[in-house]
């Protein structure tokens, strides 16, 4: 719930700092591309797949709004979204979210979103820049849209992310077939024969996206304000009671129909990298368009072969990591990194860099990803010495420290999300984790050489008067030879080794450590 102690007031309120347009003026050339020719709606959905920076179109068809997209497609914009760098980001969102987050109701004539009201035969979602995201989706989509319900059983505000898909100027389908808190609110509304009101926000600062597809208990406005920092300012919509932030660019304001899912909604391109094929969903009806004078209308990119450059992709998989370094905390006690690659969606893999305190902590981790996250199906568990960001390091770990009877944990008939290819039919899914990590060794036991990585030769150590008082000294490498006399021509004690091997008694031990008899 939000903070009330030291409660701050609507004067404590930054009405534009958290705003979409501010963000993207901040962004550089090399994050944001700006678009000042016409761009037809038709060619937007190809200006931006595969794109590695956001686009902001100024004039997209015939609209009066310009749009942008790919907003949150990069971690380095994620991370310049809350201050930080893409290796700290998630540190940062873990330390925002053990402080309470506190909301400031402002009065609807200092709301920038309630700027322009526009409600009955005025509204209508046609004008707006939406676009046909896919070649074989049913219909152009809203894509960047967040949903704000009223939760009556918990009586609190309820945020996620939706897509609409248009069905008419003031008509839409949503898709709420997979478990979610705003699908139980649904269904719960529909079996009392009441419709659901609901609010979408629309050119939102990724921060708030971010909030939108985190799951937490209580509040999700006041998780909103957590992850900003700052006090949160919310206005009441127009024609219905929700609470809405203040500083959005768009609100779409209506309600879901208690018929149920009726309509047909789809195919869509999915975060998954495929399509989604058609399904019957609930429909939604517009009450009201409120803006921004000058609002910036927003599109999520989703779907395709380049899903690391996606804005679902990207949110996804700070989501996941968020969500399992918290189911860690519990599960283990030395967790380094936690890392979802984009290029699976952001979900269905997870990387995890730990120390091993006792026998089985890698087991550990893996049976709590395994439970924290439907999503989650493949969990790779690595030592702190691995860079799980690098491919090639855990392709390495994966080829020298697995062994599959050994070392891979299955599990099978656990939730998933139904969206997945590859469950042909099935309700539930297999889950699989690899424990990459090296055999557990006590604290101050040295592994064998054979688990030693090989690194260049460095000068340095113990100086003697000569290698024979080195070697009198104890065993000794043969870089520890050379550190001896201060050389760094190997070449020298190769010759020393050839002269006096003999008249010494020279040998080597089991490590390969020259030594005498």
């Amino acid at each position: 719930m939000p903070s009330t102690k030291n409660a701050p007031t609507a004067a404590d309120v930054d009405l534009e700092r958290f705003g979409l347009r501010a963000f993207l003026e901040a962004l550089g050339p090399d994050e944001l591309e700006v678009e000042a020719n016409r761009v037809e709606l038709g060619q937007i959905a190809e200006r931006v797949d595969n794109n590695p920076r956001a686009v902001w179109f100024q004039a997209p068809g015939d609209s009066k709004f310009s749009l942008c997209a790919n907003v949150a497609a990069s971690r380095s914009r994620l991370a310049a979204a809350f201050g930080t760098t893409p290796s700290e980001v998630l540190q940062e969102i873990l330390s925002r979210l053990d402080r309470p987050g506190q909301l400031v109701e402002v009065p609807r004539e200092t709301a920038p979103v309630q700027q322009v009201v526009l409600t009955g035969e005025d509204c209508d979602l046609t004008a707006l820049p939406i676009h046909l995201q896919h070649d074989l989706d049913g219909a152009p989509y809203i894509s960047a849209s967040m949903d704000f319900v009223h939760d009556p059983m918990a009586g609190h505000t309820n945020v996620g992310m939706r897509r609409l898909m248009l069905r008419g100027r003031r008509t839409a389908g949503v898709d709420l077939v997979a478990p979610s808190d705003l699908r139980a609110i649904y269904l719960h509304q529909a079996a009392q024969g009441k419709p659901t009101p609901v609010a979408f926000a629309i050119g939102c600062h990724p921060i708030d996206q971010l909030a939108a597809v985190l799951r937490f208990p209580g509040d999700e406005l006041a998780l909103i304000a957590a992850l900003r920092g700052e006090p949160m300012g919310v206005v009441k919509c127009v024609t219905n009671d929700l609470l809405v932030p203040a500083d959005a660019q768009m609100i779409l304001e209506g309600y879901f129909d208690e018929r149920g899912h009726v309509e047909a909604e789809g195919p869509y391109g999915e975060f998954l990298g495929y399509y989604g094929a058609v399904k019957r969903n609930p429909v939604f009806h517009l009450t009201a368009i409120t803006h921004r004078r000058d609002a910036v209308f927003q599109t999520s990119s989703i779907g395709g072969a380049a899903m690391h450059r996606t804005d679902t992709a990207q949110l996804g998989s700070l989501r996941t990591e968020v969500l399992v370094w918290r189911a860690l905390e519990s599960a283990v006690r030395d967790v380094r990194a936690v890392y979802a690659p984009p290029s699976a969606g952001g979900s269905f893999n997870v990387r995890v860099a730990l120390q091993q305190r006792v026998p089985g902590d890698a087991r550990n981790a893996i049976a709590a990803i395994f439970g924290c996250q439907a999503n989650v199906k493949h969990v790779f568990v690595v030592d702190p010495d691995i860079d799980i960001y690098s491919d090639a390091q855990m392709e390495w770990a994966f080829a020298t420290r697995f062994q599959a009877g050994r070392d891979l944990v299955l599990q099978t008939g656990m939730r998933t999300v139904p969206l997945d290819p590859s469950l042909e039919g099935s309700k539930v899914t297999d889950k699989a984790g690899f424990d990459l990590t090296m055999p557990y060794l006590p604290p101050g036991a040295a592994r064998p050489i054979e688990h030693q990585v090989p690194k260049p030769p460095r000068s340095g150590g113990a100086r003697f008067a000569s290698l024979e008082d080195a070697l009198k000294d104890g065993p000794k490498f043969f870089v520890e030879l050379m550190a001896a006399i201060d050389t760094r021509d190997g070449l020298d004690v190769v010759r020393w080794l050839d002269d006096n091997g003999t008249r010494l008694g020279i040998t080597r031990d089991a490590q390969g450590r020259y030594c005498l008899k």
